[in-house]
């Protein structure tokens, strides 16, 4: 999972007064939640056996995620969701299909949104496809709530291409608690964005663009087509041992829109 909530409608608002229109099968919606949660668990299954076996080819082998990020401020498509927050990140990947679980909490501000998001994906030769349930812990705290007008949840479908020295990714809310448009209808919320890596002078670098192409609430300023990110991030690994090393990121952003900018760092802890 997993980026942007202030002076016009925004993502904050926005949850705090969910959208209304026609109740969805939420029944079935948390069916489908139940059997992404229950598949990550069968593949974490899976991960003991496949690293038990040293015949297993390369590809074929089962490669498990777990991080946490540390990071000043939660900024993610040009919106500030919270002050310095830390975020847990526990997946595996498997002959190109993955899933993975990923949230954040505030260690500053514990009055920050809590989120819990599960995703699923397919990658082939630099195509990629997936979906993901984002879930705050407003305007409800329970989680198995899935009704249009009574839910945390968010539901977005996403697709793109890794060209190498360009990448492209569209993302499309499709249920749940989205926003609504000019005419008060679910809106369907869509978020594109650009990315070009580099390396210069020792560091890698990521410069992105990134705007919504229609009117939503979802997405604060977003009264039509807007570019809501522009941002310039640079990493590095900081050595600690021989064997340990600290990835370490800084970045400069600014969300055109709302005529913000922002400038955060964070770093990340990781097992495998």
């Amino acid at each position: 999972m997993p980026a942007m909530r202030r002076s016009s409608v925004s993502i904050e608002s926005m949850i705090l007064e969910p959208y209304k229109s026609k109740p969805m099968k939420g029944a079935f919606i948390m069916k489908k939640t139940l059997r992404m949660i229950f598949l990550l668990s069968a593949m974490f299954c899976m991960t003991s056996v496949a690293m038990a076996d040293d015949e297993v080819a390369e590809e074929d082998k089962v490669e498990l995620t777990v991080a946490a990020d540390f990071v000043s401020q939660y900024y993610w498509r040009g919106q500030d969701l919270g002050d310095f927050s830390l975020q847990p990140t526990l997946g595996v990947a498997w002959k190109g299909l993955s899933l993975t679980a990923w949230g954040s909490v505030g260690i500053s501000d514990f009055s920050d949104t809590k989120e819990f998001d599960l995703t699923a994906a397919y990658e082939i030769k630099g195509f990629h496809v997936g979906v993901t349930d984002y879930w705050f812990n407003t305007p409800l705290e329970k989680y198995f709530k899935y009704r249009n007008n009574d839910t945390s949840h968010v539901f977005e479908a996403n697709v793109g291409y890794d060209f190498g020295f360009l990448s492209f990714n569209w993302f499309t809310n499709f249920a749940g608690n989205d926003g609504e448009n000019k005419d008060g209808k679910r809106a369907y919320s869509s978020y594109m964005e650009l990315a070009a890596p580099f390396s210069w002078v020792g560091c890698d670098w990521t410069a992105s663009v990134g705007a919504v192409p229609y009117a939503t609430s979802f997405y604060s300023h977003a009264t039509g087509f807007a570019v809501t990110h522009v941002a310039l991030k640079a990493s590095r690994d900081i050595r600690i041992t021989d064997k340990f090393s600290i990835p370490l990121f800084a970045q400069i952003a600014a969300n055109p829109s709302s005529g913000k900018a922002y400038f955060l760092a964070g770093f990340t802890l990781q097992a495998f």
